[in-house]
């Protein structure tokens, strides 16, 4: 399939999973324990979220890049397995899950790949599954710091997560948080901002990194279970593995 490599789309799903997941940072210092807080403040109101994004891999053994862009979508129905779908504008492309299946789509060459969310991150993946359950504990996973520079340009929080039995698609994550949900975090004890991640970064194993900037972000505003659900078009050829 042409596009994305699978460890890119891997990444991708996982950056998504993961930083909306709960965060504990209680050895750490009083402000970063505050940065993390913010966070889970708003994690804990978030239902769903749509947004749009814009992505770079990075493809170490060949110094390649490769772009894209488009709309996300993730819910987190409070009895079932998240539900995620990235609608690439560029490359044309989908990657879909209703909970239970994954489905990878490129229009151009007219196929599909299928595969179970169980097959998809068995073995050394599984780490992202836990998260795609609901199960995931972030504070049993990784080590939490502040990047080393703490702040991007704009003020913004940079955090580092560090994961104790790193994976083949997961080496590290970064994560950077809006000044602003911090800072209402401090003033009210209230997060205003439920999805306050402005960018994060997938290191792999290979020395692969996949970036996502996030914009014109929309949370809890109902995505219908429908809209997570692929309906294979006529003439489309089905591939498993």
């Amino acid at each position: 399939m042409k596009g994305f490599s699978m460890p890119a789309l891997l990444a991708a799903f996982l950056l998504l999973i993961s930083f909306v997941l709960p965060v504990s940072a209680a050895s750490h210092s009083p402000e970063l324990k505050t940065v993390v807080a913010a966070l889970e403040k708003g994690y804990a109101g978030l239902q769903d979220v749509q947004a749009d994004f814009s992505q770079k891999t990075t493809i170490a053994a060949i110094n390649r890049e490769q772009r894209g862009h488009g709309e996300v979508l993730l819910k987190r129905p409070a009895s079932a397995t998240a539900m995620f779908r990235f609608n690439y504008a560029k490359p044309k492309q989908q990657i879909m899950s209703n909970g239970k299946q994954v489905w990878f789509y490129t229009a151009e060459n007219k196929q599909v790949l299928v595969s179970s969310v169980d097959a998809m991150f068995r073995g050394g993946n599984s780490i992202a599954l836990s998260y795609l359950t609901g199960l995931g504990n972030v504070s049993r996973d990784f080590s939490v710091a502040f990047a080393k520079e703490q702040r991007d340009s704009k003020g913004n929080y940079q955090l580092e997560l560090t994961p104790k039995n790193p994976s083949p698609v997961l080496s590290k994550l970064q994560l950077t948080i809006a000044a602003a949900a911090v800072e209402s975090y401090l003033a009210n004890g209230a997060v205003k901002d439920l999805f306050p991640v402005v960018s994060s970064v997938v290191h792999d194993a290979g020395g692969n990194q996949t970036r996502i900037d996030y914009s014109h972000v929309r949370v809890n505003k109902g995505l219908d279970n429908g809209r997570f659900n692929f309906k294979i078009p006529e003439g489309v050829e089905v591939v498993k593995p």
